[in-house]
């Protein structure tokens, strides 16, 4: 995972990933109920307010990952990273990724020498080549069929 200088990234203790587990079994037993609504209090009862469902199901999503003691880093979708940090999104190297850009496959910007590029085309990107991956191992399941292959 790409590490960030203000990120204080580290992995939960096992006290965390006992505490994220116990809290996600409750946060998703709430957001199964009718309507979905999670509201939040101090226990007392003074400070109560309702979080949006899109931000309880990234709070379910982080706690369960901290539940199974990995450490995640939230990044907003209109982030630029440099080539290495895209690269290490995409889990490639940086070499590969500067030929996708340079291809064209993802689209960059330059700031003076640098590239930039955004998280939101990092994952459409990915999002595409998950696509065709699909696709082309639908493709190959058909021809092992066609050719009784004993698929």
């Amino acid at each position: 995972m790409t590490r960030y200088p203000d990120d204080d990234l580290q992995l939960p203790s096992s006290d965390e990933s006992a505490q994220a587990r116990e809290a996600s079994q409750a946060l998703a037993q709430l957001l199964e109920q009718p309507g979905g609504t999670v509201r939040v209090s101090d226990g007392v009862g003074s400070s109560v307010f309702e979080l949006p469902t899109s931000a309880a199901k990234m709070l379910l999503r982080i706690l369960s990952e901290m539940a199974s003691g990995n450490a995640i880093t939230l990044m907003p979708v209109h982030a630029e990273l440099t080539t290495q940090e895209a690269a290490d999104l995409l889990n490639v190297s940086r070499p590969y990724l500067v030929k996708l850009l340079e291809k064209g496959d993802i689209p960059y910007r330059k700031v003076g020498t640098h590239r930039r590029v955004l998280v939101s085309d990092l994952l459409d990107h990915k999002e595409r080549r998950r696509v065709e991956q699909k696709r082309d191992l639908e493709e190959l399941t058909a021809i092992a069929v066609d050719h009784d292959m004993g698929y």
